[in-house]
């Protein structure tokens, strides 16, 4: 399947340009938010370097902003670098949960790879990237019975129609990631209960 940012950018826009005056940009350097006004006539979601995962990473930060956040660059939030120490990657990690556990279903509406960022190499990674990883996942299946935000469920939709994915999908990455739940693969939970989530929130 080809993965092309131009997608994302033409689905996210169709999607937000009028209906929330917000824009998904490509980018050349780091990503960054920035709101109407500070931008221009649009707020705009600029990700990284034109890389495909980098967009929906920054599509699912928006997803989760309030309505004040987005009155802010970058949502208000000052971003700790590279080289955090064990305090401060604790707390990058707490407020990346819902983010990434968003991004996980994009990728899997997309059918491309997702990969768990700690995002810390120079600090010595994740405090406890199993358990961060295993949070990331809870919170997606989370989301999957009881609901996405409703900008998240709205461009869920758009993926999932634009790249021919459905319930299926959902449900093989359900049944794949299932140790991560304590549940064995095959567990009639992860099989039954994420179809008919998944289609209360279509």
């Amino acid at each position: 399947m080809n993965h092309r940012p131009e997608d994302l950018v033409t689905l996210f826009n169709t999607l937000f340009r009028k209906s929330r005056g917000t824009e998904l940009v490509r980018g050349d350097d780091e990503p960054e938010y920035l709101p109407a006004g500070v931008a221009g006539v649009h707020a705009q979601v600029i990700f990284a370097h034109g890389y495909f995962a980098s967009a929906l990473h920054e599509i699912s930060h928006w997803c989760i902003a309030g309505e004040q956040r987005r009155q802010l660059p970058d949502y208000g939030y000052w971003y700790c670098p590279d080289g955090r120490t064990p305090e401060q990657q604790q707390a990058f990690e707490r407020v990346e949960i819902k983010p990434q556990a968003l991004e996980w279903l994009f990728s899997v509406a997309c059918g491309s790879r997702f990969h768990i960022s700690v995002d810390n190499l120079d600090g010595g990674g994740a405090i406890d990237e199993a358990g961060f990883r295993r949070k990331v996942y809870q919170q997606a299946c989370k989301y999957l019975d009881e609901g996405l935000p409703v900008r998240a469920g709205q461009f869920l939709d758009a993926l999932r129609e634009f790249y021919g994915t459905g319930p299926e999908h959902f449900r093989q990455w359900r049944e794949q990631h299932a140790c991560l739940a304590g549940q064995q693969p095959g567990a009639a939970h992860s099989l039954t209960t994420v179809s008919e989530a998944y289609d209360a929130i279509s």
